[in-house]
């Protein structure tokens, strides 16, 4: 049946609840195109008028931008009214610090070479990094406890609030050894120490959360891209060992990055041009024509996939707009034939053992 995203969930072994539809900020911190302080704050005061209360960001967003338009917005209301997650191993530093000190691991993730657009970049153009209208300051991966508890520190003096309730582990890709050995200490001890509820990481990747979940005492990852309409891969290796373990999933991403929202060339897949992955945008105009000859939209069919499995707890949806916001809710809300899912998985566009939602149930 449609899904209700207002329902509340308890967020696995925790005690905290989150809505089925939460708001991710990467959008409203500047991703790929400037958005001002006012625009943001109308976004937000629309989520919290539709009954949205989880919001997840992170200082990497508009380079801590993201956080402070969050935390105005909240800073208007109850605190045991919302849930708020961010997350850890990236601090930024003044911009001339970055340029002056080779030696810091850059986080060099640039506009033109992540989308495609406006060409080729310079190694140091730092004014083509795919967050846009972003301060002069710049992230630095670093996953070492010190780094975590001031990271902690300075997401609180950017958002105004006396608290956090989840916290993730940021893209800890190339950082295994001092993510398990310094990050996840450091989590673990905010938690013993109430200072937040809940742990966990949050990756495009299903591998590396699979062995934070078999290495760790994790309460939560965020899957973002890797359990989706378009890929399945979470099912064969992360999603089964969290149900088993209670670990509750929180999906990111469920648009891969734009391209089941709109598949074609000029979109995104995986924060580059969809251009360079045919074989994904392939997929993506198949699933599409699957949805069409049903009588359903692709956004709709890729909102409410997610939720059949039993160990996703919510969906966080980054949006930018206040029609982008209603569109999500109203495409939560469409009725979809059990018989979609049916064609999807005979025509080999979804994963056999992948559970599918059920009208009526």
């Amino acid at each position: 049946m449609p899904v209700n995203y207002l329902d509340v969930v308890t967020l696995g072994r925790t005690r905290l609840s989150v809505g089925r539809l939460g708001f991710g900020m990467a959008p409203l911190g500047g991703l790929y195109s400037p958005v001002t302080d006012e625009q943001a704050a109308s976004v937000l005061a629309h989520t919290w008028d539709k009954g949205i209360r989880y919001y997840d960001v992170a200082p990497l967003y508009g380079y801590g931008q993201a956080e402070v338009r969050l935390g105005r917005m909240l800073q208007q209301h109850p605190r045991d009214e919302f849930v708020i997650s961010t997350k850890v191993g990236r601090l930024l530093y003044p911009l001339e610090e970055v340029l002056a000190r080779p030696e810091l691991d850059r986080d060099f993730q640039r506009l033109g070479s992540v989308t495609g657009i406006g060409g080729e970049t310079s190694g140091e153009d730092l004014n083509d990094w795919y967050y846009r209208g972003v301060p002069d300051v710049r992230p630095v991966y670093d996953y070492s406890y010190d780094a975590v508890m001031r990271s902690v520190e300075s997401s609180l003096e950017r958002t105004g609030l006396s608290g956090l309730d989840i916290l993730w582990i940021h893209d800890p890709d190339n950082h295994w050894e001092q993510a398990i050995g310094g990050a996840y200490p450091a989590l673990a001890d905010l938690r013993s120490q109430g200072v937040v509820s809940a742990i966990g990481a949050g990756m495009n990747q299903s591998e590396m959360l699979t062995r934070f979940a078999l290495e760790g005492d994790f309460d939560a990852f965020m899957l973002a891209g890797r359990y989706t309409l378009l890929d399945q891969r979470a099912l064969d290796d992360l999603l089964p060992v969290c149900l088993e373990k209670g670990i509750a999933i929180v999906i990111a991403g469920v648009m891969n990055s734009g391209l089941l929202a709109n598949p074609t060339p000029d979109s995104h897949f995986d924060y580059g041009p969809a251009s360079e992955a045919m074989e994904w945008l392939d997929k993506a105009l198949k699933l599409k024509a699957v949805c069409e000859r049903n009588g359903v939209p692709l956004r709709a069919a890729a909102l409410q996939f997610v939720h059949a499995h039993p160990a996703v707890a919510t969906v966080v949806a980054g949006v930018r707009t206040i029609a982008h916001v209603d569109d999500t809710i109203e495409k939560m809300q469409v009725e979809i034939p059990d018989y979609l899912w049916d064609e999807l998985k005979a025509e080999g566009l979804l994963h056999p053992e992948a559970p599918t939602p059920k009208l009526g149930k």
